[in-house]
């Protein structure tokens, strides 16, 4: 990547899964609740990783996600035994401009079809998933195309 092709400012996007399930913030815990007009759901804002190092085309783009407004960042730690998806409160723009790239907040962003799937940099094989049941947390997993949800849409805000 060039300096040229490097962002200045994140994207953002509003993010559903096939059940119109939005993300929202409670706490600090993002969770899933049916799209409605009384919900407000999270904008989602996305970066790419300038630092080459785990670069894996065939996986995807390497981005930092982040909520927007909200100087909070998507991370994957081990809990129990188990790789699990947490919030820290990190700005996205402090891992981005970084020299190296922290790897626990890495994801491969990788579009199939008109969906968006997110699979973690330290943990392959993991993706960022939704259940059916609202209120539930959002989580990894490496179970793909059978009850949760691991792809994503993704609608541009401006």
């Amino acid at each position: 990547m060039t300096e040229k092709e490097l962002q200045e400012i994140p994207r953002h996007y509003d993010i559903h899964d096939s059940q119109q399930m939005v993300w929202v913030l409670r706490g600090n815990v993002l969770i899933t609740a049916p799209s409605s007009n009384n919900i407000e759901p999270v904008t989602l804002a996305i970066i790419a990783c300038r630092d080459t190092e785990h670069h894996d085309k065939e996986k995807g783009n390497l981005v930092y996600l982040g909520i927007k407004d909200k100087n909070l960042s998507f991370f994957c730690t081990e809990t129990e035994g188990k790789p699990t998806l947490q919030l820290k409160e990190i700005d996205i723009m402090d891992l981005y401009r970084e020299k190296t790239s922290q790897k626990a907040f890495l994801f491969f962003h990788s579009m199939e079809g008109s969906t968006s799937a997110f699979q973690s940099v330290s943990y392959p094989g993991w993706f960022i998933a939704t259940s059916s049941v609202p209120s539930q947390p959002i989580f990894l997993t490496q179970e793909r195309g059978l009850t949760d949800s691991t792809n994503f849409y993704l609608n541009p805000k401006n």
